[in-house]
């Protein structure tokens, strides 16, 4: 047979000798032996000898032969797209499943402009797209984020009348729900005759790129009521994801429960989105657990643990993952060192954090970002070194945004810096920042230096401005439900049981020596008003309702939307100490786990 040198000899002792000639005998092989050879091959070098020798055979006009090694070339993961598009424009007449799988092949490929130009000339060719043509167009569209095409090809669907199609169905709510038309998604769900466990996760995964977490834990509800359907991997991610940012780590436990029964090994990135949930939500061990009976870790893993311990000041643990990331071989990027930057910030590692910092350029050449000049300001900043915070962000080669500026004038307001606390808001102000906190922290850094006139200025530009800042509040959980207070509030309907138990809880506190910190109060106003205000800020009403409500010895968890003061700081540390009380409370910044009289901070934040 002539030719054959461009086979390996594998592959010659699975051909007949059959001469070129013989069409009968050429097409009986074709059927039965050209698309298992295909199969066998594990390279594109494997592939090109079989391709040259359906050529020499004169094989390759066979619909059949040629429409298999498009297929092969396009969908393999050792397959070549550029060689795929070279045998596609070689076949006279491509029909459907040449134009559908040279779509999902680009699709897969992320060639996804070159999807959506095949799909048009299709059209033009007059080819007539079907059910397996349009969820990997939608999907290029849902990847482009292109809202627009992708309702054009809804309407396509119309006209060809798939619209009752699943398949179609749930790439269209995905596409839907990338783009940011949560209502359109849902409306394709809701038209479904029959909801498969894809079409489930498809409307939960809509709901979760839209941050729509409530709805995303009520679909799962619905789903599990219909008893038909049993939640898939994919699905409880995403709502490990609302579960996380809910801060719900009861029902992120059931999740997991669900999982554990359920799958009999979870991958990495399920493994992942635990450990993300778990330390996000307070329960760092429970984390950490997850984390060091992981069989196998990548770059993600390691990142998410080293910023996990960051949030709860965990510095030294923090530190030792990374080394232990760098012994495994994975190299650092520039996430993973904002995560380190970050522990070593709320640890008070100085010295361990510039010596990351040149690590970072110097061994892993990585250019620092705003992020990481953000965290060695925030570093400095909270150690006090503020003169030479100011310095490295007159040295930084990019300019400081307003991140990097509100961290420096948050430090000067704890170490009570006016000079340089004024540089950073006039830097901020000059940035076009209507942020109103900012303004208050200048006000409030006035008040301590009893600067009334230049209080009250600052808060006239605020109302002239129209800026108006977000109450502080505090959430805490109680009876499988999350209650929100603000300081002095007297909106819940037990309010006066409540100020009762802060009045209980002030009497203890006296006997253990607690003295209300009323420098707290920026306000000109006397000591008693001062006292008063301060005993009713919202996270001690959200500390007194838990008391109330929950059992005796169990933990209390708050999350607040601003840093907490100082006050609040030591009076939870008395409260943890005197009612035996695990509190937990996740600021703006981080978590402080409140426990015998001490907080986990060490006071340091």
């Amino acid at each position: 047979m002539t030719g054959t040198s461009v086979l390996s000899q594998n592959h010659l002792l699975s051909l007949p000798n059959i001469p070129p000639q013989s069409s009968e005998l050429n097409t009986r092989f074709n059927e039965q032996g050209w698309l298992s050879l295909l199969k066998s091959c594990k390279s594109m070098e494997d592939f090109k000898q079989v391709h040259a020798q359906i050529l020499k055979l004169g094989l390759f006009w066979d619909s059949f032969c040629g429409s298999n090694l498009v297929a092969t070339c396009a969908l393999t993961k050792w397959g070549s797209m550029e060689y795929a598009c070279s045998i596609f424009q070689q076949i006279e007449e491509p029909g459907s499943f040449e134009y559908n799988t040279m779509i999902r092949g680009n699709v897969n490929n992320m060639y996804l402009e070159e999807a959506l130009l095949l799909y048009i000339e299709m059209l033009e060719s007059g080819i007539e797209p079907d059910n397996f043509t349009y969820p990997f167009l939608l999907k290029a569209c849902s990847l482009l984020g292109a809202l627009k095409e992708g309702m054009q090809i809804h309407g396509h669907v119309f006209k060809a009348g798939l619209e009752g199609d699943m398949f179609v169905q749930n790439s269209l709510i995905s596409m839907y729900g990338r783009c940011g038309e949560i209502k359109h998604a849902y409306n394709v769900f809701e038209q479904m005759d029959e909801k498969s466990v894809a079409s489930w996760s498809s409307v939960i995964g809509a709901h979760a790129n839209a941050e729509m977490w409530h709805e995303c834990l009520m679909l799962l509800g619905d789903m599990s009521s219909e008893g038909r359907c049993r939640a898939e991997e994919s699905t409880l991610v995403s709502v490990l994801s609302a579960c996380t940012h809910l801060g719900s780590p009861n029902l992120g436990r059931c999740i997991h429960g669900i999982l554990l029964r359920n799958i009999s090994e979870l991958n990495v990135v399920v493994k992942t989105s635990l450990i993300d949930m778990y330390v996000k939500c307070g329960c760092l061990e429970k984390g950490l657990c997850v984390f060091q009976n992981m069989a196998e870790k990548n770059r993600y893993s390691y990142t998410v643990m080293i910023s996990g311990l960051a949030i709860h000041g965990r510095g030294g643990e923090a530190l030792r993952v990374f080394s232990e990331m760098l012994e495994e071989g994975l190299e650092p990027d520039d996430v993973v060192y904002v995560g380190v930057l970050s522990a070593c910030s709320n640890a008070g590692l100085v010295d361990e954090g510039l010596q990351c910092f040149n690590r970072m350029q110097f061994e892993h050449k990585i250019k620092p970002t705003v992020q990481h000049y953000g965290c060695m300001v925030d570093l400095m900043g909270k150690a006090g070194m503020l003169r030479e915070a100011y310095n490295l962000m007159k040295s930084m080669p990019i300019k400081p945004n307003d991140v990097v500026w509100r961290s420096l004038l948050s430090a000067c307001k704890v170490h009570h810096n006016l000079e340089i606390g004024e540089i950073a808001a006039e830097n901020l102000f000059m940035l076009n920042s209507n942020n109103p906190g900012d303004y208050l922290v200048l006000a409030n850094m006035y008040a301590q230096a009893q600067k009334w006139n230049n209080v009250a200025r600052i808060r006239r530009e605020m109302a002239d401005k129209r800026l108006v800042q977000t109450p502080g509040f505090s959430l805490v959980e109680a009876k499988r439900k999350v209650y929100k207070f603000v300081s002095q509030d007297k909106s819940q309907p037990q309010w006066d049981s409540i100020y009762d138990m802060i009045h209980q809880m002030e009497w203890q506190l006296k006997f253990e020596g607690y003295v209300p910190d009323t420098s707290q109060v920026l306000l000109d106003v006397d000591e008693e008003e001062k006292r008063q205000r301060l005993k009713c800020h919202s996270q001690k009403l959200a500390i007194a309702f838990a008391l109330i409500h929950t059992s005796e010895g169990s933990p209390i968890r708050i999350s607040r939307n601003l840093r907490m003061c100082s006050d609040c700081h030591t009076y939870s540390k008395y409260i943890s100490m005197i009612y035996e009380r695990e509190i937990t409370v996740r600021d703006r910044n981080r978590f402080h786990h409140f426990k015998d009289g001490t907080c986990s901070c060490n006071d340091y934040w």
